[in-house]
């Protein structure tokens, strides 16, 4: 399998948030109108105009902070990506797949797709749209990659966190890394490396960061990628009711 893929190393994310910002800046997206919700996170959640976001996570134990969680959220771009087979059933043009970059791109399209079926198909919960209908998610900055350019987010991060390049060469990385992280974090693991072009790495149990970190996680009313694969490849036209 080739095309590009990111690593993210969590080890070294210091929520810096140059990525988030940086994403902005490129997209030339607004601004969100925000406030305190009791978290440094900010804004709270993906939008349309917030493509990366990086979340945190606060962890206290006997009612004391202990640790923080950083977690740079972004769509996965799945190896075989649920949103597009979802998508696939009513408008193969709306959900595109780079072939040359493995990138999974949102078109105008989608505004004729239901927004909650797409979204509910992810595993990861990243779909998002507008008043128009139409999604939005990251798109690899696919234009800046065709033109032998790293992502915004990725050439934005100071600390070595954010990792891009060819998939083989990545996971290599990855690996090597996480060996070298298990040597004073065992629970360390790489998230879902076969399945998506964005692998974290992780030093506790993913779902710590986020609920959504990892596929198939125990969110009530989302599906899991296998039951994803499992309904695309039924003659059951919709996945729910």
């Amino acid at each position: 399998m080739q095309g590009k893929t990111f690593f993210i190393d969590l080890t070294k994310c210091t929520a810096c948030r140059g990525c988030q910002v940086a994403c902005k800046q490129w997209k030339k997206l607004p601004a969100e109108e925000t406030k305190n919700w009791g978290s440094f996170q900010n804004p709270k959640d993906l939008s349309f105009n917030t493509l990366k976001l990086v979340r945190f996570s606060e962890v206290e134990e006997n009612g004391e902070f202990k640790h923080w969680f950083f977690f740079p959220d972004q769509c996965r771009h799945c190896v075989h990506p649920p949103c597009k087979m979802v998508g696939d059933m009513y408008d193969d043009t709306a959900i595109l797949h780079d072939p040359e970059t493995g990138a999974i791109l949102f078109t105008e399209r989608t505004r004729d797709l239901d927004g909650e079926e797409i979204r509910t198909s992810c595993p990861y919960d990243i779909p998002r749209w507008d008043d128009t209908k139409v999604q939005a998610k990251c798109d690899m900055c696919l234009d800046r990659v065709q033109n032998g350019l790293l992502p915004a987010c990725v050439l934005s991060c100071p600390t070595g966190t954010m990792h891009f390049g060819d998939r083989e060469e990545m996971l290599e990385l990855a690996k090597k890394r996480l060996a070298e992280v298990r040597a004073y974090r065992p629970k360390a693991v790489l998230v879902d490396p076969e399945d998506t072009r964005v692998v974290y790495l992780c030093e506790e149990t993913p779902r710590k960061y986020h609920g959504y970190a990892m596929a198939e996680a125990d969110v009530p009313g989302t599906l899991s990628r296998k039951r994803v694969l499992a309904a695309v490849a039924s003659p059951v036209r919709h996945l729910f009711g």
